[in-house]
């Protein structure tokens, strides 16, 4: 087991590395959550400070979307 921990001479460097990746991932992590948190937190902000639109199709009663006419000149 002393050994694996010492790894082969090379522990001074291999234990820091992993240590400091641990932290930038912890970091990281914390990071998207407080971002995910404020995103969240003005999505529901925008979400309650407007009223929700209908779907044209539902006011017309047609399933179909609206079609566009071609412009003169323009078939297709």
């Amino acid at each position: 087991m002393a050994e694996f921990f010492s790894m082969g001479g090379y522990a001074a460097y291999v234990w820091p590395a992993y240590g400091i990746a641990a932290v930038i991932l912890v970091a990281m992590l914390i990071v998207s959550l407080r971002g995910l948190r404020r995103h969240e937190a003005l999505l529901k902000t925008l979400e309650t400070s407007r009223p929700r639109r209908r779907e044209r199709s539902r006011n017309t009663g047609s399933k179909a979307p609206a079609t566009v006419q071609a412009a003169e000149g323009h078939e297709g």
